[in-house]
Protein backbone atom coordinates (compact mmCIF):
# COMPACT_ATOMS: atom_id res chain seq x y z
CA UNK A 1 0.00 0.00 0.00
CA UNK A 2 1.63 3.24 -1.11
CA UNK A 3 1.94 6.34 0.91
CA UNK A 4 -0.58 9.10 0.18
CA UNK A 5 0.87 12.26 -1.31
CA UNK A 6 0.88 14.99 1.31
CA UNK A 7 -0.84 18.22 0.35
CA UNK A 8 1.40 21.06 -0.70
CA UNK A 9 2.26 23.41 2.13
CA UNK A 10 1.30 27.05 1.72
CA UNK A 11 4.11 29.17 0.40
CA UNK A 12 5.84 31.42 2.91
CA UNK A 13 6.16 35.13 2.39
CA UNK A 14 9.29 37.21 2.18
CA UNK A 15 10.26 38.94 5.44
CA UNK A 16 11.98 42.32 4.87
CA UNK A 17 13.69 42.36 8.28
CA UNK A 18 15.51 39.14 7.34
CA UNK A 19 16.57 40.05 3.81
CA UNK A 20 17.08 43.83 3.77
CA UNK A 21 20.35 44.90 5.38
CA UNK A 22 19.08 48.28 6.51
CA UNK A 23 15.89 46.92 8.06
CA UNK A 24 17.85 44.13 9.73
CA UNK A 25 19.96 46.73 11.52
CA UNK A 26 17.02 48.98 12.35
CA UNK A 27 15.11 46.14 13.99
CA UNK A 28 17.94 45.29 16.37
CA UNK A 29 16.64 47.79 18.90
CA UNK A 30 13.21 46.11 19.02
CA UNK A 31 14.28 42.49 19.21
CA UNK A 32 15.95 41.94 15.86
CA UNK A 33 14.65 40.37 12.65
CA UNK A 34 11.79 37.88 12.64
CA UNK A 35 12.95 34.57 14.09
CA UNK A 36 14.07 31.69 11.92
CA UNK A 37 11.31 29.40 13.22
CA UNK A 38 8.51 31.85 12.43
CA UNK A 39 6.42 30.84 9.43
CA UNK A 40 4.70 33.92 7.96
CA UNK A 41 2.36 32.93 5.17
CA UNK A 42 1.96 29.40 6.54
CA UNK A 43 0.43 30.47 9.85
CA UNK A 44 -2.35 33.02 9.47
CA UNK A 45 -2.53 35.63 12.24
CA UNK A 46 -5.86 35.99 13.97
CA UNK A 47 -5.98 39.80 13.92
CA UNK A 48 -2.86 41.43 12.50
CA UNK A 49 -2.74 40.07 8.97
CA UNK A 50 -0.40 41.71 6.51
CA UNK A 51 -3.28 43.48 4.79
CA UNK A 52 -4.68 44.90 8.02
CA UNK A 53 -1.26 46.09 9.18
CA UNK A 54 -0.66 47.79 5.81
CA UNK A 55 -4.06 49.49 6.02
CA UNK A 56 -3.20 50.68 9.53
CA UNK A 57 0.16 52.00 8.32
CA UNK A 58 -1.49 53.81 5.40
CA UNK A 59 -4.14 55.33 7.65
CA UNK A 60 -1.47 56.62 10.02
CA UNK A 61 0.47 58.10 7.11
CA UNK A 62 -2.75 59.66 5.78
CA UNK A 63 -3.33 61.41 9.12
CA UNK A 64 0.16 62.88 8.83
CA UNK A 65 -0.62 63.95 5.26
CA UNK A 66 -3.68 65.88 6.45
CA UNK A 67 -1.63 67.45 9.26
CA UNK A 68 0.80 68.76 6.63
CA UNK A 69 -2.10 70.86 5.31
CA UNK A 70 -3.32 71.85 8.79
CA UNK A 71 -1.81 75.38 8.72
CA UNK A 72 -3.90 76.25 5.67
CA UNK A 73 -6.95 74.41 6.91
CA UNK A 74 -6.85 76.46 10.10
CA UNK A 75 -5.99 79.89 8.69
CA UNK A 76 -7.09 79.65 5.07
CA UNK A 77 -5.43 79.07 1.71
CA UNK A 78 -4.01 82.54 1.03
CA UNK A 79 -0.93 83.72 -0.81
CA UNK A 80 1.97 83.61 -0.21
CA UNK A 81 1.47 81.89 3.16
CA UNK A 82 0.13 78.68 1.61
CA UNK A 83 3.36 78.39 -0.38
CA UNK A 84 5.76 79.16 2.45
CA UNK A 85 3.90 76.67 4.64
CA UNK A 86 3.80 74.16 1.76
CA UNK A 87 0.13 73.47 2.41
CA UNK A 88 -1.16 74.46 -1.03
CA UNK A 89 -3.76 72.17 -2.64
CA UNK A 90 -5.27 72.07 -6.12
CA UNK A 91 -8.59 71.19 -4.49
CA UNK A 92 -9.02 74.50 -2.74
CA UNK A 93 -7.50 76.51 -5.58
CA UNK A 94 -9.98 75.06 -8.08
CA UNK A 95 -12.83 75.56 -5.62
CA UNK A 96 -11.98 79.23 -5.10
CA UNK A 97 -10.87 80.36 -8.55
CA UNK A 98 -12.19 77.90 -11.14
CA UNK A 99 -15.88 78.27 -10.50
CA UNK A 100 -16.47 75.21 -8.31
CA UNK A 101 -17.26 77.27 -5.23
CA UNK A 102 -19.73 79.34 -7.24
CA UNK A 103 -21.70 76.35 -8.42
CA UNK A 104 -20.31 76.36 -11.97
CA UNK A 105 -19.83 72.77 -13.11
CA UNK A 106 -16.56 72.19 -15.04
CA UNK A 107 -16.74 72.48 -18.82
CA UNK A 108 -20.16 74.13 -18.77
CA UNK A 109 -20.72 77.67 -20.04
CA UNK A 110 -18.70 80.17 -18.03
CA UNK A 111 -16.47 77.58 -16.37
CA UNK A 112 -12.73 78.40 -16.34
CA UNK A 113 -11.81 74.84 -15.31
CA UNK A 114 -9.17 73.52 -17.72
CA UNK A 115 -8.09 70.19 -16.23
CA UNK A 116 -8.49 66.61 -17.52
CA UNK A 117 -12.03 65.62 -18.38
CA UNK A 118 -12.86 63.05 -15.71
CA UNK A 119 -10.97 65.03 -13.12
CA UNK A 120 -13.27 67.95 -13.89
CA UNK A 121 -16.31 65.72 -13.68
CA UNK A 122 -15.19 64.37 -10.31
CA UNK A 123 -14.36 67.83 -8.99
CA UNK A 124 -17.82 69.04 -10.00
CA UNK A 125 -19.64 66.05 -8.53
CA UNK A 126 -17.88 66.53 -5.18
CA UNK A 127 -19.22 70.09 -4.97
CA UNK A 128 -22.68 68.53 -4.58
CA UNK A 129 -21.57 67.42 -1.13
CA UNK A 130 -20.76 70.93 0.09
CA UNK A 131 -22.70 74.21 0.13
CA UNK A 132 -21.80 76.53 -2.76
CA UNK A 133 -22.64 80.16 -3.34
CA UNK A 134 -24.37 81.23 -6.52
CA UNK A 135 -23.38 84.83 -5.73
CA UNK A 136 -19.76 84.06 -6.51
CA UNK A 137 -18.56 84.41 -2.91
CA UNK A 138 -16.74 81.33 -1.65
CA UNK A 139 -17.53 80.64 2.00
CA UNK A 140 -14.69 79.52 4.27
CA UNK A 141 -16.78 76.70 5.72
CA UNK A 142 -17.56 75.38 2.25
CA UNK A 143 -13.88 75.58 1.26
CA UNK A 144 -12.78 73.56 4.28
CA UNK A 145 -15.52 71.00 3.74
CA UNK A 146 -14.56 70.61 0.08
CA UNK A 147 -10.97 69.98 1.16
CA UNK A 148 -12.14 67.38 3.69
CA UNK A 149 -14.29 65.53 1.14
CA UNK A 150 -11.41 65.34 -1.31
CA UNK A 151 -9.06 64.27 1.46
CA UNK A 152 -11.30 61.33 2.33
CA UNK A 153 -11.39 60.30 -1.32
CA UNK A 154 -7.60 60.56 -1.56
CA UNK A 155 -7.15 58.42 1.55
CA UNK A 156 -9.48 55.78 0.11
CA UNK A 157 -7.49 55.79 -3.15
CA UNK A 158 -4.24 55.53 -1.18
CA UNK A 159 -5.45 52.56 0.86
CA UNK A 160 -6.80 50.89 -2.27
CA UNK A 161 -3.46 51.39 -4.03
CA UNK A 162 -1.58 49.81 -1.13
CA UNK A 163 -3.90 46.78 -0.97
CA UNK A 164 -3.78 46.28 -4.76
CA UNK A 165 0.03 46.56 -4.69
CA UNK A 166 0.15 43.96 -1.93
CA UNK A 167 -1.96 41.55 -3.97
CA UNK A 168 0.23 42.05 -7.04
CA UNK A 169 3.35 41.35 -4.99
CA UNK A 170 2.44 37.70 -4.36
CA UNK A 171 4.81 36.31 -1.70
CA UNK A 172 6.37 39.74 -1.07
CA UNK A 173 3.33 41.57 0.38
CA UNK A 174 5.41 43.75 2.69
CA UNK A 175 6.86 45.53 -0.34
CA UNK A 176 3.58 47.45 -0.42
CA UNK A 177 4.73 49.17 2.79
CA UNK A 178 6.86 51.39 0.55
CA UNK A 179 3.64 52.84 -0.84
CA UNK A 180 1.99 52.99 2.57
CA UNK A 181 4.63 55.06 4.37
CA UNK A 182 6.50 56.88 1.59
CA UNK A 183 7.42 60.38 2.82
CA UNK A 184 6.63 61.93 -0.56
CA UNK A 185 3.12 60.44 -0.33
CA UNK A 186 2.68 62.00 3.10
CA UNK A 187 3.84 65.37 1.76
CA UNK A 188 1.82 65.39 -1.48
CA UNK A 189 -1.22 63.13 -1.06
CA UNK A 190 -3.44 66.13 -0.25
CA UNK A 191 -1.89 68.42 -2.86
CA UNK A 192 -4.28 67.34 -5.61
CA UNK A 193 -6.07 64.47 -7.31
CA UNK A 194 -2.91 62.55 -8.27
CA UNK A 195 -3.72 59.46 -6.19
CA UNK A 196 -6.90 58.83 -8.20
CA UNK A 197 -5.17 57.84 -11.48
CA UNK A 198 -2.50 56.02 -9.46
CA UNK A 199 -5.23 53.82 -7.97
CA UNK A 200 -6.75 53.21 -11.41
CA UNK A 201 -3.36 52.16 -12.79
CA UNK A 202 -2.70 49.62 -10.03
CA UNK A 203 -6.23 48.19 -10.03
CA UNK A 204 -6.06 47.97 -13.81
CA UNK A 205 -2.89 45.88 -13.62
CA UNK A 206 -4.36 43.77 -10.82
CA UNK A 207 -7.33 42.93 -13.07
CA UNK A 208 -4.92 42.14 -15.91
CA UNK A 209 -2.89 39.89 -13.61
CA UNK A 210 -6.10 37.98 -12.87
CA UNK A 211 -6.82 37.62 -16.61
CA UNK A 212 -9.79 39.99 -16.49
CA UNK A 213 -8.71 41.89 -19.56
CA UNK A 214 -11.93 43.77 -20.26
CA UNK A 215 -12.10 45.07 -16.69
CA UNK A 216 -8.42 46.01 -16.89
CA UNK A 217 -9.12 48.04 -20.03
CA UNK A 218 -12.10 49.78 -18.42
CA UNK A 219 -10.05 50.75 -15.37
CA UNK A 220 -7.12 51.98 -17.46
CA UNK A 221 -9.55 53.83 -19.75
CA UNK A 222 -11.14 55.59 -16.78
CA UNK A 223 -7.68 56.40 -15.49
CA UNK A 224 -6.68 58.06 -18.75
CA UNK A 225 -9.54 60.49 -18.20
CA UNK A 226 -7.57 61.70 -15.18
CA UNK A 227 -4.06 61.31 -16.54
CA UNK A 228 -2.84 60.24 -19.96
CA UNK A 229 0.24 58.61 -18.46
CA UNK A 230 -1.82 55.44 -17.87
CA UNK A 231 -1.45 54.76 -21.60
CA UNK A 232 2.14 53.82 -20.76
CA UNK A 233 0.86 50.94 -18.62
CA UNK A 234 -0.96 49.65 -21.69
CA UNK A 235 2.17 50.21 -23.78
CA UNK A 236 3.99 47.86 -21.40
CA UNK A 237 1.31 45.22 -22.03
CA UNK A 238 1.76 45.64 -25.79
CA UNK A 239 5.54 45.25 -25.59
CA UNK A 240 5.24 42.01 -23.62
CA UNK A 241 2.53 40.79 -26.00
CA UNK A 242 4.93 41.32 -28.90
CA UNK A 243 7.70 39.50 -27.05
CA UNK A 244 5.56 36.50 -26.11
CA UNK A 245 3.29 36.39 -29.12
CA UNK A 246 0.21 36.45 -26.87
CA UNK A 247 -1.77 39.16 -28.61
CA UNK A 248 -5.29 38.45 -27.37
CA UNK A 249 -4.85 39.96 -23.86
CA UNK A 250 -3.40 43.15 -25.34
CA UNK A 251 -6.13 43.38 -27.99
CA UNK A 252 -9.01 42.86 -25.56
CA UNK A 253 -7.51 45.27 -23.03
CA UNK A 254 -6.80 47.86 -25.72
CA UNK A 255 -10.28 47.73 -27.23
CA UNK A 256 -11.85 48.01 -23.79
CA UNK A 257 -9.57 50.93 -22.92
CA UNK A 258 -10.33 52.75 -26.17
CA UNK A 259 -14.08 52.24 -25.85
CA UNK A 260 -14.07 53.48 -22.27
CA UNK A 261 -12.03 56.56 -23.17
CA UNK A 262 -14.34 57.45 -26.05
CA UNK A 263 -17.56 56.89 -24.12
CA UNK A 264 -16.40 58.93 -21.13
CA UNK A 265 -15.13 61.73 -23.38
CA UNK A 266 -18.21 62.14 -25.60
CA UNK A 267 -20.11 64.32 -23.09
CA UNK A 268 -17.20 66.77 -23.10
CA UNK A 269 -16.92 67.20 -26.85
CA UNK A 270 -13.40 67.96 -28.04
CA UNK A 271 -11.89 68.11 -24.56
CA UNK A 272 -10.99 64.41 -24.69
CA UNK A 273 -7.36 65.24 -25.39
CA UNK A 274 -6.80 67.43 -22.34
CA UNK A 275 -5.82 64.69 -19.88
CA UNK A 276 -2.29 65.94 -19.32
CA UNK A 277 -2.11 66.62 -15.58
CA UNK A 278 1.32 68.23 -15.80
CA UNK A 279 -0.34 71.04 -17.77
CA UNK A 280 -3.12 71.53 -15.20
CA UNK A 281 -2.07 74.48 -13.05
CA UNK A 282 -5.11 76.04 -11.35
CA UNK A 283 -2.95 78.46 -9.38
CA UNK A 284 -0.91 79.51 -12.44
CA UNK A 285 2.28 78.81 -10.49
CA UNK A 286 4.41 78.85 -13.65
CA UNK A 287 7.23 77.08 -11.82
CA UNK A 288 8.68 74.06 -13.59
CA UNK A 289 10.98 71.38 -12.30
CA UNK A 290 13.07 69.76 -14.99
CA UNK A 291 16.66 69.89 -16.17
CA UNK A 292 15.72 72.13 -19.09
CA UNK A 293 13.83 74.53 -16.85
CA UNK A 294 16.79 74.50 -14.48
CA UNK A 295 18.98 75.57 -17.37
CA UNK A 296 16.65 78.47 -18.07
CA UNK A 297 16.81 79.53 -14.42
CA UNK A 298 20.56 79.95 -14.64
CA UNK A 299 20.82 81.12 -18.24
CA UNK A 300 20.32 84.76 -17.41
CA UNK A 301 22.85 84.64 -14.60
CA UNK A 302 25.66 83.30 -16.80
CA UNK A 303 24.75 85.32 -19.89
CA UNK A 304 23.20 82.54 -21.98
CA UNK A 305 20.01 82.69 -24.00
CA UNK A 306 17.15 80.79 -22.28
CA UNK A 307 15.37 78.17 -24.33
CA UNK A 308 12.00 79.16 -25.73
CA UNK A 309 8.85 77.29 -24.75
CA UNK A 310 8.84 75.61 -28.15
CA UNK A 311 12.45 74.48 -27.73
CA UNK A 312 11.67 73.13 -24.25
CA UNK A 313 8.71 71.17 -25.60
CA UNK A 314 10.67 69.77 -28.55
CA UNK A 315 13.54 68.75 -26.26
CA UNK A 316 11.13 66.93 -23.94
CA UNK A 317 9.36 65.10 -26.78
CA UNK A 318 12.61 64.02 -28.47
CA UNK A 319 14.09 62.87 -25.16
CA UNK A 320 10.96 60.91 -24.36
CA UNK A 321 10.87 59.19 -27.76
CA UNK A 322 14.55 58.26 -27.60
CA UNK A 323 14.37 56.90 -24.06
CA UNK A 324 11.14 54.96 -24.64
CA UNK A 325 12.71 53.50 -27.77
CA UNK A 326 15.61 52.26 -25.64
CA UNK A 327 13.17 50.77 -23.14
CA UNK A 328 11.32 48.97 -25.93
CA UNK A 329 14.60 47.61 -27.27
CA UNK A 330 15.52 46.39 -23.78
CA UNK A 331 12.16 44.67 -23.32
CA UNK A 332 12.32 42.91 -26.69
CA UNK A 333 15.98 41.91 -26.57
CA UNK A 334 16.62 41.12 -22.90
CA UNK A 335 17.83 37.55 -22.21
CA UNK A 336 14.62 36.83 -20.30
CA UNK A 337 11.20 38.41 -20.60
CA UNK A 338 10.96 41.33 -18.13
CA UNK A 339 8.21 41.43 -15.55
CA UNK A 340 5.22 43.66 -16.32
CA UNK A 341 5.72 46.08 -13.36
CA UNK A 342 9.35 46.57 -14.41
CA UNK A 343 8.33 47.66 -17.90
CA UNK A 344 5.63 49.99 -16.54
CA UNK A 345 8.14 51.55 -14.14
CA UNK A 346 10.69 52.18 -16.89
CA UNK A 347 8.15 53.78 -19.23
CA UNK A 348 6.51 55.97 -16.57
CA UNK A 349 9.92 56.78 -15.09
CA UNK A 350 11.12 58.07 -18.45
CA UNK A 351 8.10 60.37 -18.59
CA UNK A 352 8.78 61.64 -15.07
CA UNK A 353 12.37 62.41 -16.03
CA UNK A 354 11.54 64.49 -19.11
CA UNK A 355 8.25 66.27 -18.25
CA UNK A 356 8.92 70.02 -18.52
CA UNK A 357 6.16 70.98 -16.06
CA UNK A 358 6.96 68.40 -13.41
CA UNK A 359 5.53 68.90 -9.93
CA UNK A 360 6.53 66.95 -6.79
CA UNK A 361 3.24 65.02 -6.48
CA UNK A 362 3.79 63.32 -9.84
CA UNK A 363 6.33 61.08 -8.09
CA UNK A 364 3.28 59.22 -6.77
CA UNK A 365 2.96 57.68 -10.24
CA UNK A 366 6.12 55.69 -9.58
CA UNK A 367 5.57 54.49 -6.02
CA UNK A 368 3.60 51.24 -6.58
CA UNK A 369 5.80 50.18 -9.48
CA UNK A 370 8.99 50.85 -7.56
CA UNK A 371 7.57 48.65 -4.79
CA UNK A 372 6.84 45.90 -7.33
CA UNK A 373 10.11 46.25 -9.25
CA UNK A 374 12.99 47.28 -7.04
CA UNK A 375 13.02 46.93 -3.28
CA UNK A 376 16.09 48.19 -1.45
CA UNK A 377 15.18 50.22 1.60
CA UNK A 378 18.46 52.15 1.61
CA UNK A 379 17.97 53.30 -1.96
CA UNK A 380 14.28 53.88 -1.35
CA UNK A 381 14.86 56.09 1.71
CA UNK A 382 17.61 58.00 -0.10
CA UNK A 383 15.22 58.61 -2.98
CA UNK A 384 12.50 59.75 -0.60
CA UNK A 385 14.79 62.14 1.30
CA UNK A 386 15.85 63.76 -1.97
CA UNK A 387 12.24 63.93 -3.15
CA UNK A 388 11.30 65.62 0.13
CA UNK A 389 14.10 68.15 -0.28
CA UNK A 390 12.99 68.82 -3.84
CA UNK A 391 9.40 69.23 -2.61
CA UNK A 392 10.56 71.84 -0.08
CA UNK A 393 12.73 73.65 -2.64
CA UNK A 394 9.90 73.69 -5.17
CA UNK A 395 7.48 75.39 -2.81
CA UNK A 396 10.11 77.86 -1.63
CA UNK A 397 10.63 78.95 -5.24
CA UNK A 398 6.87 79.28 -5.71
CA UNK A 399 6.63 81.30 -2.50
CA UNK A 400 9.51 83.53 -3.56
CA UNK A 401 7.91 84.32 -6.91
CA UNK A 402 4.47 84.86 -5.32
CA UNK A 403 5.71 87.18 -2.57
CA UNK A 404 8.28 89.17 -4.58
CA UNK A 405 10.25 89.25 -1.34
CA UNK A 406 13.89 90.13 -0.89
CA UNK A 407 16.31 87.62 -2.41
CA UNK A 408 18.14 87.35 0.91
CA UNK A 409 14.98 85.96 2.52
CA UNK A 410 14.27 83.35 -0.15
CA UNK A 411 15.87 80.33 -1.76
CA UNK A 412 18.45 80.91 -4.48
CA UNK A 413 18.10 79.34 -7.92
CA UNK A 414 21.35 77.42 -7.43
CA UNK A 415 19.93 75.49 -4.50
CA UNK A 416 16.74 74.79 -6.39
CA UNK A 417 18.70 73.53 -9.40
CA UNK A 418 20.72 71.28 -7.09
CA UNK A 419 17.48 69.79 -5.77
CA UNK A 420 16.19 69.25 -9.32
CA UNK A 421 19.41 67.55 -10.44
CA UNK A 422 19.50 65.36 -7.31
CA UNK A 423 15.93 64.23 -7.99
CA UNK A 424 16.74 63.36 -11.59
CA UNK A 425 19.90 61.47 -10.61
CA UNK A 426 18.32 59.31 -7.91
CA UNK A 427 15.24 58.56 -10.05
CA UNK A 428 17.51 57.68 -12.96
CA UNK A 429 19.55 55.41 -10.66
CA UNK A 430 16.46 53.42 -9.69
CA UNK A 431 15.54 52.98 -13.36
CA UNK A 432 19.14 51.93 -14.06
CA UNK A 433 19.02 49.27 -11.35
CA UNK A 434 15.71 47.93 -12.66
CA UNK A 435 17.21 47.73 -16.15
CA UNK A 436 20.11 45.83 -14.57
CA UNK A 437 17.68 43.28 -13.09
CA UNK A 438 16.16 42.85 -16.54
CA UNK A 439 19.55 42.22 -18.14
CA UNK A 440 20.58 39.90 -15.29
CA UNK A 441 17.31 38.29 -14.13
CA UNK A 442 19.12 36.13 -11.59
CA UNK A 443 19.65 39.29 -9.51
CA UNK A 444 15.92 40.10 -9.44
CA UNK A 445 14.74 39.42 -5.85
CA UNK A 446 11.16 38.86 -7.00
CA UNK A 447 12.18 35.92 -9.18
CA UNK A 448 13.53 33.82 -6.36
CA UNK A 449 12.03 30.43 -5.51
CA UNK A 450 11.00 29.72 -9.12
CA UNK A 451 8.57 32.65 -9.27
CA UNK A 452 8.37 34.36 -12.66
CA UNK A 453 6.00 37.34 -12.92
CA UNK A 454 3.20 37.30 -10.32
CA UNK A 455 1.71 40.50 -11.78
CA UNK A 456 2.08 39.39 -15.39
CA UNK A 457 -1.22 37.61 -15.85
CA UNK A 458 -1.07 35.78 -19.21
CA UNK A 459 2.66 36.58 -19.48
CA UNK A 460 3.50 34.80 -16.23
CA UNK A 461 5.76 31.92 -17.27
CA UNK A 462 5.18 32.51 -20.97
CA UNK A 463 8.01 31.55 -23.34
CA UNK A 464 9.19 33.97 -25.99
CA UNK A 465 7.40 34.08 -29.32
CA UNK A 466 10.22 32.38 -31.21
CA UNK A 467 10.28 29.32 -28.95
CA UNK A 468 11.69 28.40 -25.56
CA UNK A 469 13.29 30.98 -23.29
CA UNK A 470 16.75 31.99 -24.40
CA UNK A 471 18.60 30.91 -21.29
CA UNK A 472 18.56 27.63 -19.42
CA UNK A 473 16.43 27.90 -16.34
CA UNK A 474 14.32 30.78 -17.59
CA UNK A 475 11.11 28.74 -17.38
CA UNK A 476 10.13 28.59 -13.72
CA UNK A 477 10.32 25.24 -11.99
CA UNK A 478 6.88 23.66 -11.83
CA UNK A 479 5.62 25.51 -14.89
CA UNK A 480 3.73 23.67 -17.59
CA UNK A 481 4.04 25.89 -20.67
CA UNK A 482 1.44 23.97 -22.64
CA UNK A 483 -1.26 24.57 -20.05
CA UNK A 484 -0.41 28.27 -19.64
CA UNK A 485 -0.72 27.96 -15.88
CA UNK A 486 1.64 27.16 -13.02
CA UNK A 487 1.40 23.80 -11.32
CA UNK A 488 2.27 25.39 -8.02
CA UNK A 489 1.33 29.05 -8.27
CA UNK A 490 2.31 31.56 -5.65
CA UNK A 491 -0.50 32.35 -3.22
CA UNK A 492 -2.89 35.08 -4.33
CA UNK A 493 -3.19 36.79 -1.00
CA UNK A 494 -0.40 35.69 1.35
CA UNK A 495 -0.92 36.57 4.97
Amino acid sequence: MGLEESPRRPAGISVPSRRDRLLRKLTEGIGGPLGAHAAPGRVRPVIFTVERVLILMTTTAAVLAILVKAPCRDSGWVRPDQFYRACYSDWTEAFQFQGLGSGIFPFTEGSPFDGPVLLGALAGILTLLVPVSAAGVVQTEALVRYFDVNALLAVAAWIGTVVATMRLASRRPWDAALVAVAPIAILTAASGWTLIPVAFSVFGLLSFARNRFMIAGILLGLGTGFSAHLLLAYAAVVLLAVRTGRARPAIVTGLSLAATSVLTSLPFGRRWNSAFPWDYDPAALNVTSSLVSGFNLLAGRVGLQPLSDAAVGITAVVSFLVLTGLVALLVLRAPRRPRLPQVVLLLVGVLVLVIPNYRPELTLWLLPFVALSYVDWRVFLTWQVIEALHWWAFWMVVARDASSGAASNNIDNLYYLAAVVARLVVTGFILYRVAGHILEPDTDPVRRLSIDDPAGGPFNGAPDRDGAPKRTGDTPVGWNASSSSPKNPAPKDPQ
